[in-house]
């Protein structure tokens, strides 16, 4: 069989037949014309911290969504450099209907599509009623259809990201696979959430997922609950653990940041940062919302155990 030629009998380069099958590059997804925008909902004190963190998630789900509306509203913003959720979402489906609105006077036969303007994620790792009732609320004041997702947790993205904040400070192996210790590497961990009961019970399903990745026991603590941490660090000793580390199962805009030092000081022990801007979270703040309007492939994964 001849091979095809080009000037002068030289082979010319063909192009590669498509892969079928399972073998077959997926293609790339991009968000539906007309889709809802993604309205990240910031807990907590608003700052330029918050702000940095917030905006590098939203960066996150573009990347991984191209054409995705993405914004920002702070459920303790000031409607001026940091926006209220409310007044977010009001103007979102205000500059949706404008749009409209402008290719109908062009001529264009187009109707807004039904469902959702908006998806609302919030910025949580876990359930907190009290957080969850003021973004509910603001959700209704605005008056726009929008739809609320769960919290992003548990998952165990989250369990991984818990375990690179860890070994950042020095409280666990980077990598169970390399044979080598850390000398700091703790025995025990108070995996620290805020939400009450509720959140203790949803932290202890990610701790689950990180005690089998670092082969430690993990128990779950609320920072908003007197005596709670220093009861699980007790527990932790009792068993045999003797050097602890408290993980915050938090993104961090949610409490003080002086909370969780003063939780490790009443736990004796070190802590680890706030999971913040960690590329797991835009991923599963995308996973929310594309699992709310049904364009989702599939879920992000977590990295594998071993």
């Amino acid at each position: 069989m001849s091979s095809p030629t080009g000037p002068a009998g030289l082979p010319v380069r063909m192009p590669r037949p498509r892969q079928p099958g399972r073998h077959r590059r997926p293609e790339p997804l991009a968000a539906p014309e007309g889709a809802p925008a993604l309205v990240l909902a910031v807990p907590g004190t608003p700052s330029a911290a918050t702000r940095s963190l917030a905006e590098e998630v939203v960066s996150i789900a573009r990347s991984e969504l191209p054409g995705l509306d993405a914004r920002i509203g702070y459920l303790d913003g000031d409607d001026a450099e940091f926006p209220t959720l409310q007044s977010v979402l009001t103007h979102t489906a205000q500059e949706r209907a404008a749009r409209y609105e402008q290719a109908r006077a062009a001529g264009v036969d187009v109707k807004e599509p039904e469902g959702p303007v908006a998806v609302v994620v919030p910025l949580l790792a876990g359930p907190d009623s009290a957080l969850l009732r003021v973004v509910r609320q603001a959700v209704m004041d605005s008056r726009v259809a929008a739809d609320l997702t769960d919290v992003l947790g548990p998952h165990p993205l989250l369990a991984e990201a818990l375990h690179v904040r860890l070994s950042e400070a020095g409280l666990a192996r980077a990598d169970r696979a390399r044979l080598f210790t850390v000398a700091t590497a703790a025995d025990g961990i108070i995996l620290a959430s805020v939400g009450g009961d509720e959140a203790v019970q949803a932290a202890g399903i990610t701790g689950m997922l990180l005690a089998a990745r670092l082969a430690v026991p993990v128990m779950a603590a609320a920072l908003d609950q007197e005596g709670s941490i220093a009861s699980v660090a007790d527990q932790l000793r009792g068993s045999g653990s003797q050097n602890l580390a408290l993980a915050p199962y938090l993104i961090g805009p949610e409490i003080d940041p002086g909370l969780i030092e003063e939780a490790a000081k009443e736990a004796g022990c070190a802590a680890a940062e706030a999971l913040g801007p960690y590329p797991a979270i835009g991923k599963l703040a995308l996973a929310k919302y594309t699992t709310a309007l049904g364009i989702a492939p599939q879920q992000p994964q977590g990295a594998p155990t071993r």
